[in-house]
C-alpha cells in the first residue's frame, strides 16, 4: 500500500511517500528557518502563508523522488491537529481537494501521535513502553499500550522544552531555531557555571514546567545589565558558552527526571523519545548511559525524523487506515481531544 502523507501543523511543510506504513520511499520537509530567523519565532500568518506557496510543489518532490504518481497512491494521510490552524488548514484543503478529485481514501491524523508512532520508521515502535514527545510545542509523556489512543502520563504545565530553549536563545541573541544554537553554544560550556532552578524536581509529579527556569535565566541576564541598549555590555560573570551549557543542561536534567520515573511508576523497560528536542545529543547521551546502568532500552528516531515530516503522518495513516473518508469535504482541523471524539462517535454508530 502506498500512502502520501502531508504535514503542515506549524512551519515546515512536508510530503513523503511511504509504502506499507514502513518503507519511507521519499520525505521532503521545506522548513521556513529564514522567515522566521528575524523575529525568533514563529509568526503564523507568514507560515500559513508560505505553506500556500509551496505545498504543491512539495508534494511533487515527493511523488517524484519516490518514483510514484498520483494514481499509485491507495490512501492520503493528512495532520488534522494539534496545531497552528492557519498551517493546519493549508495542509488539510490541499489533501482534501486532492482525494475529491482523485477518490483516494483520505484518513485524518494526530500530528502528536504521528511523533509517538515514529519508530514505525525505524525498526518498530515497542510496547508496552513510556514514550516522550518532548518539541517546541509538546513535552508530554504517554503510556504506549498497543492501542490507537495512548494515555498521557504527564505533561507541561507551562511551557514546552523546545519553547524553552527558543526564548533562551532569544535572551542570549544565538538565533532561531532555539534548540540547535543553545546546543552549538553549549558545546564547549560549563554546565555547573550557572545554578538554574529544575522546576518541580523534588515532587513524584509526571508533569513538567519550565516557565520558571526560563524566568531564571532573565531575572539573572537583567541582572546582569545583559538587555542594556547596545552595544550589551558582556560584563556577565561566565562566557555565553557557560550560560547555554548550564541552560541546557537544567532542561535535560528535567526531561531524563520524568521519563526515569515514569518508567519506573509503570515498571516498564522501554523508553521512546521523539520530537524535534529527541536530536539534542547530550540528552541522547545522558539517556543512554542511564539504560545501561539501569537495565532499559531507549529508543530514539534517526534525527531526521525526530523534528516535524510527513513520513511519520503516513507511517500513522497506515495504521488507522481503517478511518479512511471518502467524501472529506466536510473535514475540518480538530485538536487531539475533538478527533478522538469524533473516531469514538463513528465507531460507535458502525457498530
Amino acid at each position: 500500500m502506498l500512502i502520501l502523507g502531508i504535514e503542515t501543523s506549524c512551519d515546515d511543510t512536508a510530503a513523503a511517500v511511504v509504502r506499507d506504513g514502513r518503507e519511507i520511499l521519499s520525505n521532503i520537509v521545506g522548513n521556513q528557518d529564514d522567515l522566521h530567523s528575524p523575529f525568533g519565532g514563529i509568526v503564523p500568518e507568514m507560515a500559513s502563508r508560505r505553506h500556500l506557496e509551496v505545498i504543491d510543489s512539495i508534494v511533487r518532490r515527493a511523488l517524484t523522488e519516490a518514483g510514484a504518481q498520483i494514481r499509485d497512491l491507495d490512501l492520503v494521510a493528512v495532520t488534522a491537529g494539534p496545531g497552528l490552524v492557519g498551517s493546519l488548514l493549508v495542509g488539510l484543503s490541499f489533501a482534501k481537494g486532492l482525494a475529491c478529485a482523485t477518490g483516494i481514501p483520505l484518513v485524518p491524523v494526530d500530528h502528536i501521535q504521528g511523533h509517538l508512532m515514529t519508530m514505525d520508521l525505524a525498526g518498530g515502535t515497542p510496547v508496552p513502553a513510556v514514550a516522550l514527545v518532548c518539541s517546541g510545542g509538546h513535552t508530554t509523556l504517554y503510556h504506549l499500550d498497543g492501542t490507537d489512543s495512548p494515555s498521557i502520563l504527564g505533561t507541561t504545565m507551562d511551557d514546552a522544552a523546545g519553547e524553552a530553549l527558543d526564548k533562551a536563545s532569544k535572551m542570549l541573541g544565538l538565533g532561531y531555531p532555539g534548540g540547535p544554537a543553545i546546543e552549538k553554544a553549549a558545546a564547549n560550556g560549563d554546565p555547573q557555571a550557572l545554578k538554574l532552578p529544575r522546576p518541580l524536581w523534588g515532587s513524584d509529579t509526571l508533569d513538567f514546567s519550565f516557565s520558571g527556569l526560563k524566568t531564571a535565566l532573565y531575572v539573572f541576564l537583567k541582572k546582569e545589565g545583559y538587555f542594556n541598549p547596545a552595544p550589551r555590555t558582556r560584563g556577565l560573570p561566565f562566557p555565553e558558552k557557560d550560560i547555554a551549557a548550564s541552560f541546557q543542561a537544567a532542561v535535560v536534567d528535567i526531561l531524563v527526571r520524568r521519563s526515569l520515573f515514569a518508567l519506573e511508576t509503570l515498571n516498564l523497560r522501554d523508553l521512546v523519545v521523539v520530537g524535534g528536542v529527541a536530536r539534542n545529543r547530550l540528552m541522547r547521551a545522558r539517556l543512554q548511559e542511564f539504560s545501561k546502568e539501569g537495565g532499559f532500552r531507549v529508543h530514539f528516531p534517526p534525527p531526521a525524523l525526530c523534528t516535524d515530516n510527513a513520513a511519520m503522518i503516513a507511517a500513522l495513516g497506515y495504521r488507522q487506515r481503517r478511518w479512511a473518508i471518502r467524501n472529506p469535504i466536510s473535514l475540518n482541523a480538530y485538536s487531539t481531544k475533538a478527533l478522538k471524539t469524533a473516531r469514538k462517535n463513528t465507531e460507535e454508530t458502525t457498530a
